[in-house]
C-alpha cells in the first residue's frame, strides 16, 4: 500500500515549515522518518487541526525518544506526568528561552498543542540559533566559541502581569519554579549532535559568563542574543484550535507573544529527553549547583 502523500511547506527562509496531509495519531515508520528529517532541516514544524488528546501527544512525542517529566519543579496535568500545562493564568513566557537549559541534559525536542487559543495575538515565535551563529562576524564567532554561560532557574523567565493573570496562581507558580535551584555551565556555542551544526546555546536562563564579572557577561549575552532574534531568524505561528508545533530545542529559542490582554490561553507541552551539550572543542556541560535531575529526565 502506498504511503500517505503529504507536503512540507516552508514558512520562513531559514526556519519553520508547515506539514500538510498527515494525522499525527497514525504515522507509519517511513512517514515519521521523513518528518524527523524535516525537523532537523527546518528546526520547527507546525501541524494544523490535529485535535490530539494528552495521550495522543505523549504517543507522538515518544516517537522521537524517551520523554522527560513535565518539568523539574512545576506540576504536570492530572493523570499525565509528562504533560506541562502552559497556562496564561499562571504567567506568560514572554522572554526568549530554550526549554529547561538550567539542567545538565535539557530536552532535545519540545511539542506544543493548543487547547484554548485567542482570537488575536498569543503567537509563538521560534528563533534559529544556528542561523544566528552563522551571522556572527568571524572575530565574534571565534570569541563565542570559547565562552561558557551559567544557566539557572533562579531567574524566572515567566513574567507575571495584571491582565489575565491570577496573582495568587502566579505567586504559587513562582514558588514552585524555584523550589529547587539548578546552575549549569553550558558552552555558549553548542554543536548539534545529529546535524553537526554549531549554534548559540543561550536564552533567558543564561545569566552570566564563566570567568567574567556579571555586568560584562550580561553585555556579551545581550549582544549575542540580538543576533538570535533578528527577524530573518524568527518563525511565527498563529494558533488555531487543535494545532501542534514541534521544535528542536537543541538549536532554537522560543517566545510567547503577550499581546492578547486578559483573554485565556492554554497549551500543553511534552518534551523529549536530551543529552549533555558539547561545545566546538568537545567539552561537555557540567553542573555547578543542584542534582542530575534524574526525577525529570532519563538522560545521563
Amino acid at each position: 500500500m502506498p504511503e500517505t502523500l503529504f507536503d512540507v511547506r516552508k514558512i520562513g527562509g531559514r526556519i519553520g515549515a508547515e506539514v500538510v496531509g498527515v494525522d499525527l495519531r497514525d504515522l507509519s515508520d517511513t512517514v515519521f522518518a521523513e518528518i524527523h528529517a524535516a525537523l532537523l532541516e527546518h528546526k520547527a514544524l507546525a501541524f494544523r487541526g490535529q485535535d490530539l488528546t494528552d495521550a495522543d501527544q505523549i504517543a507522538f512525542a515518544s516517537r522521537f525518544g524517551p520523554l522527560t517529566g513535565a518539568h523539574p519543579t512545576v506540576p504536570s496535568v492530572d493523570g499525565h506526568a509528562e504533560v506541562l500545562p502552559v497556562d496564561s493564568e499562571s504567567g506568560r513566557a514572554n522572554r526568549w528561552h530554550t526549554d529547561v537549559t538550567f539542567v545538565r541534559t535539557p530536552p532535545k525536542i519540545s511539542t506544543l498543542r493548543s487547547l484554548v487559543v485567542t482570537p488575536y495575538g498569543g503567537d509563538t515565535l521560534i528563533a534559529d540559533t544556528a542561523g544566528a551563529y552563522r551571522d556572527l562576524p568571524d572575530e565574534l564567532r571565534a570569541f563565542a566559541d570559547r565562552l561558557w554561560a551559567v544557566h539557572t532557574n533562579a531567574y524566572d523567565y515567566v513574567r507575571p502581569r495584571t491582565d489575565g493573570v491570577d496573582p495568587e496562581k502566579a505567586a504559587e507558580h513562582r514558588r514552585k519554579f524555584v523550589s529547587s535551584v539548578w546552575k549549569t555551565a553550558h558552552p555558549v556555542v553548542r554543536v548539534h549532535p545529529e546535524t553537526g551544526q554549531p549554534n548559540l546555546f543561550i536564552g533567558g536562563f543564561a545569566q552570566s559568563i564563566v570567568g567574567l564579572p556579571s555586568h560584562d557577561g550580561r553585555t556579551i549575552l545581550d549582544l549575542l542574543q540580538a543576533y538570535v532574534t533578528r527577524p530573518e531568524n524568527v518563525f511565527r505561528w498563529h494558533w488555531a484550535p487543535g494545532d501542534v508545533i514541534v521544535f528542536d530545542n537543541r538549536t532554537t529559542q522560543h517566545y510567547a507573544a503577550d499581546d492578547y490582554g486578559d483573554l485565556p490561553r492554554l497549551l500543553h507541552r511534552v518534551t523529549v529527553a536530551g543529552d549533555v551539550p558539547a561545545g566546538v572543542d568537545g567539552a561537555a556541560s557540567y553542573l555547578i549547583e543542584g542534582d542530575d535531575a534524574a526525577h525529570y529526565t532519563p538522560a545521563g
